[in-house]
């Protein structure tokens, strides 16, 4: 048989059978993305379901390491080869991340969550098709572009702010870390402001980094929280609050859904 026989012919051609694809609602719709982009105005995408192949990709301790398994298990289920998944925005990678998770191992997923009102830890399943998807519901200030406005209620400057992609978290990351190794008695994590220099574009035109920086670094609480509470309420994305029942003391919760270990990897 020549080598250059796609794979999915074969099982096709050969076993009768094809790999199901799944299209998944993008909750951004494509709007913060640039017309040369794949993205462009997409309101929905196609995966494949994970197969045998993709769980190579989960088990793989290299990619693992560099913390990119889950960019390389999506990038590997999307359909349109052409879209680069580091570039898409947190929320919409989240969106297919769900989805990919339920055509491999379904819908039911079993995790240890801690109950908020007695701190017991107990066994939960949630149903991750309840997941409710947060669309974009603000415009931004222009069509095709990840930048939004928001004026800031105590100093009155208005800031340019961006929605993070797969690409600023990976970064962010690496800047926490490179700041931890180099100061390793290092008291206070840079965790809010370090996510504000990456978030904020511009404030009141200006768009130089290191006035940027240092603006951030003593701009008011208050601003500083408003801020970060207008980008997490409209940030498309997927709602990741779960209700659960404590096996101690009975009360009914609303918790964040946890990721572990095994998400991709279900006992059952």
């Amino acid at each position: 048989m020549p080598d250059n026989i796609p794979a999915q012919n074969v099982v096709k051609d050969t076993f009768a059978w094809e790999v199901p694809v799944e299209i998944v609602p993008i909750p951004s719709e494509g709007k913060v993305y640039p017309p040369d982009s794949p993205l462009y105005n997409k309101g929905v995408l196609e995966i494949k379901s994970m197969t045998a192949h993709e769980e190579d990709i989960l088990a793989s301790r290299a990619l693992i390491q560099k913390g990119t398994v889950i960019t390389h298990l999506i990038q590997s289920c999307l359909i349109d080869k052409s879209i680069d998944v580091k570039n898409m925005l947190l929320g919409d990678r989240n969106a297919l991340m769900i989805s990919v998770r339920i055509t491999g191992y379904g819908s039911a997923y079993n995790a240890e969550s801690t109950c908020p009102e007695c701190g017991i830890k107990s066994m939960q399943e949630y149903n991750l098709t309840d997941l409710e998807i947060n669309r974009l519901d603000i415009d931004p200030v222009i069509p095709g572009e990840n930048r939004f406005l928001f004026e800031l209620p105590v100093t009155g400057k208005t800031v340019n702010f961006k929605f993070l992609t797969g690409v600023d978290e990976e970064e962010r990351s690496t800047t926490l870390e490179r700041k931890k190794k180099i100061s390793p008695g290092m008291k206070v994590d840079s965790v809010v402001t370090a996510k504000l220099e990456q978030t904020i574009l511009s404030i009141d035109g200006i768009d130089d980094r290191n006035k940027i920086n240092h603006f951030i670094k003593n701009m008011p609480a208050m601003d500083s929280r408003q801020l970060r509470s207008y980008i997490e309420n409209h940030e498309p994305g997927i709602d990741m609050s779960v209700w659960m029942k404590c096996s101690g003391c009975g009360e009914t919760s609303q918790v964040s859904l946890p990721i572990g270990s095994n998400f991709f990897w279900p006992s059952r």
